[in-house]
């Protein structure tokens, strides 16, 4: 039980993915991603092999369509995954297999892909869509954070009488370098989405603060000094 987003900002070439899960600690199994290459995520009854796999064919210029092939002919139990691929150009490709469970599939946006399993229904992925496209002007991470929001407000995960919560959720961005500059997530906690919601909020807070500390540490002020700076403009 699983609804997730993956997308991408046409200015700034970023790319990203949105995600959150009746499961616990899903963040850690966000690995297929990678800046200047693409995003693929596996779900439902994932194959983990699948993501790192796909950005590496990616990375050798296979389309998206030709990577899905390559998995499916390489797994057996094809059929139980749910998969979502992006390349940096924004062309995607999807599969929903018949073994996953409750309703489950997939929809294209611009510059996005929303897919689901084990939801209330396909008006989850609209809301996944719908939040995404909302304000197309906003960094990608809010914009992810906004899909997975609208992706709740939807329904979220279960069935028509019974709803299973959020418990874990993520959101991940590249740009340009080998590491991502947005890796936020809630491992345990019984309104995930929310939560997630408070942490990137946070972290937004440090952002330029860890950059430049990275970038320019002889300049660098003591974290604690940092952190006493922002509690005096919250009171």
């Amino acid at each position: 039980m699983t609804y997730s987003i993956i997308g991408r900002c046409a200015r700034t070439g970023r790319l990203g993915l949105g995600i959150t899960t009746f499961s616990l600690a899903v963040g850690g199994r966000c690995e297929g991603i990678a800046a200047n290459v693409g995003v693929a995520k596996t779900q439902a009854f994932p194959n983990r092999t699948n993501d790192p796999l796909a950005i590496k064919l990616l990375a050798q210029g296979l389309l998206p369509a030709r990577v899905m092939a390559l998995l499916a002919a390489n797994d057996s139990e094809h059929d139980y995954r749910q998969i979502a691929i992006m390349d940096r150009e924004g062309r995607v490709a999807a599969h929903t297999g018949s073994g996953t469970r409750g309703w489950s599939g997939h929809k294209e946006g611009a510059d996005c892909l929303a897919f689901g399993n084990g939801l209330v229904g396909p008006q989850v992925l609209d809301g996944l869509i719908e939040g995404f496209l909302a304000k197309p002007g906003d960094a990608l991470e809010y914009r992810l954070m906004q899909a997975i929001e609208g992706g709740r407000d939807a329904g979220g995960q279960g069935t028509a009488t019974t709803h299973k919560p959020e418990r874990s959720a993520a959101v991940k961005v590249v740009d340009r370098l080998d590491y991502p500059e947005i890796d936020v997530r809630v491992d345990v906690h019984p309104v995930a989405v929310a939560e997630l919601r408070r942490v990137l909020e946070e972290f937004k807070l440090y952002e330029d603060f860890y950059r430049e500390r990275g970038r320019h540490p002889s300049r660098a002020i003591p974290q604690d000094v940092f952190v006493a700076s922002l509690q005096a403009r919250r009171t």
